[in-house]
């Protein structure tokens, strides 16, 4: 039922980011005298439709995956009054990037109202202000097991809270992890929590093999709580968290390169390239089936940092020169305009569909990926 709840609550905040990008566009075209001619939120069959005042068609459609507009003359060589294609070069662009911008403001807006309350530290250099920040911890927490190793055999489970090692206070992972070295071997008290009631079990630790002394992951959530600056930490961390997608989209594409192109040598480094590809990436089963169930269950934070990231990856995602995407439509657009090419309905539909079939293409594989973690 909490996984049931979770894709509810996952596909409603996906649906809300797109449906906003999608607003970003409209808003930008209607500022430039472009005309709109429908508003949709998820996709055809239709469910129901309503004329606004302002005459644009506002559709509720069947398929709850995101949302559309529809513009006037949505090509580049349409020249009628009303048209996207008859809007300035200029005109044009902030039309395109218009749904970036929102996606980026909802990130940076979402982050800022978390600084107030405490908002994830995953960065070692997360940005804060010096003077207004205050970093608070939650205990140590076990993050994952290692099968048939000590912690899986004396019943300690994922979340449980560990708050004693051998008789001394946990304050962090760091810590505990040199203790537990310092005790290969031996048998040990562990005191933990588990959903609010405390317990201790011995725990003969084993030596520093594969799968760990313990066999068990560690980590130990921090967040960073800010007060007036919050605004200011929320609008940098935006800055900052979009330098480091930028970053691990630079990293996926180099591992995914070297993983095709070293596959001819049946290198071991090809499959670790791949594989790290493959648990990067996560499609709509894997976000939907996976993340937003998890996230739901640690928290309101945990999930509105994760719609943040989501909101922010979806914004760098459409700056890419990608076409079928903002970016890529503006590139194109850019390109033939430098060439001083004529760019007809015809080339642009073939160009955009092209890259259309692609992003299908590679949602479909990493959804073919996501469906494989689950077996």
């Amino acid at each position: 039922m909490e996984i049931l709840f979770g894709v509810i609550v996952g596909l409603v905040l996906l649906i809300f980011l797109v449906v906003i990008h999608e607003l970003g566009h409209a808003i930008a075209a209607i500022r430039s005298g472009v005309v709109v001619e429908e508003f949709g939120i998820g996709f055809p069959p239709r469910a129901w439709k309503k004329k606004l005042k302002n005459k644009i068609l506002f559709t509720l459609n069947w398929l709850p995956l995101g949302g559309y507009v529809k513009l006037q003359g949505e090509y580049d060589s349409a020249s009628n009054k009303g048209d996207y294609g008859a809007a300035t070069f200029w005109q044009k662009t902030k039309i395109l990037f218009a749904g970036v911008f929102v996606n980026w403001l909802a990130a940076a807006v979402i982050l800022s109202l978390l600084a107030l309350v405490g908002m994830p530290k995953v960065l070692p250099d997360q940005f804060s202000v010096a003077g207004d920040t205050v970093i608070t911890s939650q205990p140590v927490q076990i993050t994952n097991l290692t099968k048939d190793h000590p912690a899986e055999k004396v019943g300690l489970k994922v979340g449980d809270k560990i708050i004693k090692f051998s008789g001394q206070d946990v304050t962090s992972a760091e810590g505990l992890i040199a203790v537990i070295k310092q005790n290969k071997n031996k048998t040990v008290d562990i005191t933990y929590d588990r959903d609010g009631t405390e317990n201790t079990v011995k725990v003969a630790l084993g030596s520093d093999t594969t799968g760990g002394i313990l066999g068990a992951g560690l980590g130990q959530r921090e967040f960073i709580k800010s007060t007036w600056s919050a605004p200011i930490v929320g609008v940098a961390t935006t800055v900052q968290f979009t330098g480091a997608t930028f970053e691990g989209l630079g990293n996926l594409a180099v591992n995914l390169f070297n993983g095709v192109v070293m596959q001819f040598s049946n290198s071991q480094q090809a499959n670790d390239d791949l594989a790290a590809v493959s648990d990067s990436v996560a499609g709509p089963i894997g976000i939907l089936g996976t993340i937003f169930p998890a996230a739901s269950q640690a928290g309101p934070v945990q999930l509105m940092f994760l719609t943040a990231i989501i909101s922010l990856s979806l914004a760098v995602m459409n700056v890419l020169p990608i076409p079928a995407l903002d970016g890529g439509r503006w590139f194109t657009m850019l390109v033939f305009r430098l060439s001083k090419k004529n760019l007809t309905k015809e080339r642009e539909e073939k160009i955009q569909m092209i890259g259309f079939y692609t992003l299908m293409g590679l949602t479909l594989l990493v959804t073919l990926v996501d469906v494989a973690k689950l077996f």
